[in-house]
């Protein structure tokens, strides 16, 4: 019974340390930490929909919660910048997973978080950042992440684009699929995106 009630404590402090890296978040950048949430809420629904159960893919999920993180890193002038951004500006913005894993691997208790986060940004062909890893090299819950990562990005306005229409989004992801995304996932949350994908827009 005491060993129960130290799993529930431990638990409950994980998930209060989590919301309070999410508030650091929200209070720098609203804009991040909708995203952030839309991502975490469309990474669950994938990983349920590629067959894992929670314990399975608790670290996923909340690791989607916290993958943009390491923005707090990046100075203001960068991050919030409205028009298009210098190839110097680019490169702190390429920062972000590594910020955010050095934060992470800061507490033992989220380490495990720490290489999903830093690699939510490879492609499945090896021309992400910042490893420059590739298909199974890439571990399996970035995978999941990247691919809702885009969708959120292309199905969200931004100050030099309206968002794409669901149906847009989705056929960017499936001619994306084998070059950025690993394709098994890809083909998954296509074949589901009217459960992953489309309530987080309602």
């Amino acid at each position: 019974m005491v060993i129960a009630m130290n799993v529930r404590c431990v638990t409950v402090i994980y998930h209060d340390l989590i919301d309070s890296i999410v508030a650091a978040l929200e209070a720098r950048d609203q804009y991040t930490a909708n995203h952030s949430r839309r991502v975490s809420d469309m990474t669950e629904q994938a990983c349920i929909a590629l067959g894992m159960n929670e314990q399975e893919y608790e670290n996923i999920h909340i690791a989607a919660h916290v993958h943009d993180i390491g923005k707090i890193g990046i100075p203001d002038a960068i991050l919030m910048k409205p028009g298009k951004l210098s190839d110097e500006e680019w490169a702190y913005i390429k920062m972000h997973p590594q910020i955010g894993a050095d934060i992470l691997n800061k507490s033992q208790t989220l380490q495990p978080l720490s290489k999903i986060v830093l690699h939510h940004h490879e492609s499945w062909d090896g021309g992400g950042y910042p490893s420059g890893l590739k298909k199974i090299d890439i571990p399996w819950g970035a995978r999941i992440i990247a691919i809702c990562d885009s969708i959120d990005a292309m199905m969200s306005d931004r100050i030099y684009r309206k968002a794409l229409s669901s149906e847009e989004c989705m056929n960017e992801i499936d001619k994306c699929s084998g070059r950025l995304y690993d394709p098994h996932i890809a083909k998954c949350i296509i074949r589901g995106w009217d459960k992953i994908v489309e309530p987080i827009y309602k």
